[in-house]
């Protein structure tokens, strides 16, 4: 495995184990071990087989999390494509604060994103990391608004030092802007994700390949990946 690879996920994990901005190590390592227990949930099973999602049913759990932890984790792990907006609203009316919900989905990212590798390559899933000690930094960034998602982002226009980075340049889509409620949930995730596919500063460099593979056959692996997923982005 290319040697970037293994570090990232290094990181990752290390930053999964880590106390992060609402959640502690324990809560977040917590998050993780759930993700992989909802994919074998019989009520998520039976959710993304119905016409609607919306049937009565209890989810199989771990036990560590609450309602709304437990409703937002299996259902953005098994059946991310037909969330709303009304759903979301439902989630947080159990008791999460949207920055905790944005905590929770990127870890989510991460989480499937490393073990969907492992999979593809016919490898064991990784252990889970041991929490590390300390408490969240209950930071939130000041120029959060609602505006063009169901849940606050921070446009680049109101990025502020204390932030950190957050993003490469500031014409950046959406998908950047995602979960910058929480910005240490924005570094985490790209870290990962650049290293699974490309660098931002390489993105538009459309004549150049990094990689072992060509721009092309990685664009086209891209494209293929994303209809199978269903991802119109």
């Amino acid at each position: 495995m290319r040697m970037g690879l293994t570090e990232s996920h290094e990181r990752a994990w290390a930053a999964i184990a880590a106390p992060g901005t609402w959640l502690t190590g324990a809560q977040r390592v917590a998050v993780a071990a759930e993700i992989r227990h909802a994919r074998n949930c019989p009520q998520c099973a039976r959710l993304k087989a119905a016409l609607s999602p919306e049937i009565p049913g209890e989810h199989h759990t771990l036990g560590a999390l609450d309602a709304a932890e437990i409703a937002l984790i299996h259902r953005v792990v098994s059946d991310p494509g037909r969330l709303t907006e009304a759903w979301t609203q439902s989630v947080l009316a159990k008791g999460l604060t949207e920055a905790e919900y944005v905590e929770i989905v990127g870890i989510v990212a991460m989480v499937m994103m490393i073990d969907t590798f492992h999979r593809a390559l016919g490898q064991p899933e990784q252990s889970l990391p041991a929490p590390q000690p300390g408490e969240p930094t209950c930071y939130t960034p000041p120029g959060a608004k609602q505006q063009a998602a169901w849940l606050p982002l921070v446009e680049p226009e109101d990025a502020v030092p204390a932030d950190g980075p957050l993003y490469p340049h500031p014409r950046v889509g959406y998908i950047y802007r995602a979960l910058s409620l929480v910005p240490q949930a924005v570094r985490d995730y790209w870290a990962l994700a650049c290293e699974h596919y490309l660098p931002s500063e390489v993105i538009y460099k459309f004549g150049e390949s990094i990689r072992a593979i060509t721009r092309p056959q990685t664009e086209l692996l891209a494209a293929r990946v994303s209809a199978l997923h269903q991802c119109a982005y």
